[in-house]
């Protein structure tokens, strides 16, 4: 690997605090970059100008990438120059006035506040159920990644005080509240099941087990809630982001800002809040036009 990603490696990991998925995902799409330069002119990230980077743009184009792709792509690259930058490894920032392709808006999934509660009830009482049930409601109490859920530790849960610690996906720490439901059901986990999923494995901290005693995974995760969608006859797609989105529209409909639920989310940019606008706005007009008599 070059010197210089390696140093990146370190300082995603060490300074910005970033979850290893994050970290991957950056170094996967620089790599990808830099077999691009290697291919056209023989060329490092050092050497490489804004022509390059459009001609790369253009390629991933060609390749039918989304727009989506092609901005998650820019951004690492626009982060690893802005790193080198500072650095001093650089003296212009090839990317500066490269545009970053629109995107279009997707309609947001989520769950209505009926479907929420039908999923919630799903669990039984066995340690599984216990354990499932408490993952269910803290997804939905705090809105979290998947990602910020399955490495959380027991040591981030406050029951006490009401609140769940996460470092999140760029290492800016923020602190949580969750409501009497899912403390309740984190209280029941973790004091009384979690030892029974533990199997005597005194040195895991991790606070979601499975049955071997093990961190639960993202993929386990999944089939979790796609488990207790299809026992709740729930027919929508649904994935820990579409909870997360459940979160953040019932916390909007129900009068939050936009920069507490910002702060809730871990959002570095407002603008990823403001997305979730757009559904309270076709609320209100669903309303408008079933109640008003001259609508």
């Amino acid at each position: 690997m070059d010197p210089y990603l390696v140093k990146y490696q370190a300082y995603l990991k060490d300074k910005k605090r970033m979850a290893e998925n994050s970290i991957v995902a950056y170094l996967r799409d620089i790599n990808e970059f830099t077999a691009f330069l290697d291919k056209r002119h023989d060329g490092t990230p050092l050497e490489a100008g804004r022509a390059d980077i459009a001609a790369y743009l253009l390629m991933l184009k060609q390749e039918n990438r989304t727009s989506a792709t092609v901005n998650r792509k820019l951004a690492s690259i626009r982060a690893f120059y802005r790193y080198l930058l500072r650095e001093g490894a650089i003296s212009n920032e090839p990317c500066a006035e490269i545009k970053t392709p629109k995107i279009a808006r997707k309609e947001i999934e989520y769950l209505s506040i009926e479907e929420i509660e039908r999923l919630l009830e799903q669990p039984d009482q066995t340690p599984k159920g216990i354990r499932d049930r408490a993952i269910l409601e803290m997804l939905y109490a705090t809105g979290l990644r998947v990602s910020e859920v399955i490495e959380s530790n027991v040591e981030h849960v406050n029951l006490r005080m009401g609140f769940v610690t996460c470092n999140g996906e760029h290492g800016k720490a923020r602190i949580i509240p969750i409501g009497r439901p899912a403390r309740a059901a984190l209280e029941a986990y973790i004091y009384e099941d979690r030892k029974k999923l533990l199997r005597g494995k005194n040195d895991n901290d991790a606070l979601f087990l499975n049955f071997y005693g093990e961190r639960l995974t993202r993929q386990a995760m999944w089939k979790i809630l796609k488990h207790y969608a299809t026992q709740a006859g729930i027919r929508k797609r649904i994935t820990p982001q579409i909870l997360r989105n459940s979160f953040a529209v019932h916390m909007i409909q129900n009068g939050a800002d936009l920069k507490s639920l910002q702060e809730l989310l871990g959002h570095e940019d407002l603008s990823a809040t403001q997305i979730y606008l757009s559904v309270s706005k076709n609320r209100i007009k669903d309303v408008y036009d079933t109640t008003h008599p001259r609508a």
